[in-house]
């Protein structure tokens, strides 16, 4: 299997400028071959493809010294982004509905990382050392394993620079098979309800922090542009916003960590995230929770452990009776604790719809229940093309 990882660097200043350089050269080149395509097809209607561009970097390298010294293949691995991101926007522009997005010019802010595929770098245990820049400190949090592919030198907008090592042929870390299934209902209140009746405190970290970045990005406001006022309140930005994503990060590896340790299989409701966020009254509540990103790692730990998550549908998990089957209509969202009209069923309706999750199947195949005096059949919530990941 892929795998990436990333460490964080330590070198000299001079190092890190030379970086800054490479940065530069690379941001100015992807500049220069998106307005060498737009021009051509303005003046010419000639699409240039990547070939084309590429095979005039031997003449660009003889005529600028500096070109010559960063290396053939990240100038090459820049060509590739471009047209990468000319064939997604054509793309997008095929299948329509949706913002095409043409490429745009990047400027200094929006260039932030180059990349090796070639033997041009050598690893020494911590120590990364990349020819005609310098040498490089990591700091090695985990042995890296298989086979190294590429590595993408990258800056963080807290002007923190990483080493992302991608990696192929990494052994699978399969944990002893386990027949146990739990189904999982994630919401804003709670982070997640289990269909255990455990329930996870959503910790909430950009509204705690959120007094804090108002007084910076105030600061940031008010400081002159261009002035290094202005850059130091930029950097503390930049950093708030990067300790309250680390903080996330570090409680949803956790999370779906114990999850993968203990359960065979883990149904999760498939939430079209997209359009809830359009909910302007709970859009900030909900991208701070990451649900999107809390299901990726559930799936790709689970994957790597040998274990099964499956994706189903919420249609009225929430309103359906987990004992009865029947679907009590007109329950509002503020509605946390509901009784069945047709059972007198006591049900937290989060636990409920983590129930329903968990037993999807049970909903699959169709049956009479008795709702409110009249017959009515039990429908599917499981997908017909269920995800398993």
């Amino acid at each position: 299997m892929k795998k990436t990882y990333k460490y964080k660097i330590y070198t000299s200043q001079a190092t890190f400028e030379k970086a800054e350089e490479w940065l530069d050269l690379c941001r100015y080149l992807y500049n220069a071959g998106l307005e060498q395509r737009i021009w051509a097809y303005r003046s010419r209607r000639k699409t240039i493809t990547y070939n084309e561009q590429q095979n005039e970097l031997t003449q660009l390298r003889e005529s600028y010294i500096e070109y010559a010294n960063m290396g053939v293949q990240i100038e090459r691995d820049v060509l590739r982004k471009l047209d990468h991101a000319y064939k997604a926007f054509f793309r997008r522009v095929s299948k329509g509905g949706e913002k095409a997005g043409f490429p745009r010019f990047k400027g200094k802010e929006r260039y932030d990382s180059f990349t090796l595929h070639e033997q041009c770098w050598g690893l020494d245990g911590k120590y990364l050392t990349i020819r005609n820049l310098g040498k490089l400190k990591l700091k090695l949090s985990r042995p890296i394993e298989g086979k190294i592919k590429a590595i993408t030198i990258k800056r963080s907008p807290s002007n923190k620079w990483y080493a992302c090592f991608s990696c192929d042929y990494v052994a699978e870390k399969k944990l002893p098979k386990s027949d146990k299934v739990i189904g999982i209902d994630v919401g804003i209140k709670s982070y997640l309800t289990d269909s255990e009746g455990d329930k996870i405190g959503n910790p909430k970290f950009l509204k705690e922090a959120l007094d804090e970045l108002k007084l910076k990005q105030r600061k940031l406001s008010r400081a002159k542009k261009k002035s290094n006022r202005r850059k130091r309140a930029k950097l503390a930005v930049a950093k708030l916003h990067e300790h309250i994503a680390n903080q996330r990060n570090d409680f949803l590896h956790k999370l779906a960590n114990n999850y993968v340790a203990e359960y065979g299989t883990i149904k999760v409701e498939n939430l079209q995230i997209k359009n809830m966020i359009q909910n302007h009254k709970l859009a900030r509540d909900i991208a701070d929770c990451s649900w999107g990103k809390f299901f990726n790692l559930l799936s790709y730990k689970a994957e790597e452990a040998g274990r099964e998550v499956i994706k189903v549908n919420p249609k009225n998990t929430s309103r359906r009776c987990n004992i009865c089957g029947a679907i009590n209509h007109g329950l509002k969202l503020s509605d946390r604790i509901w009784i069945c009209q047709s059972c007198g069923a006591m049900h937290d309706r989060d636990h409920n719809a983590a129930i329903n999750t968990r037993d999807s199947e049970a909903w699959a195949k169709p049956s009479v229940v008795n709702v409110s005096g009249y017959t009515k059949r039990r429908l599917s919530i499981i997908e017909p093309c269920g995800i398993s990941v």
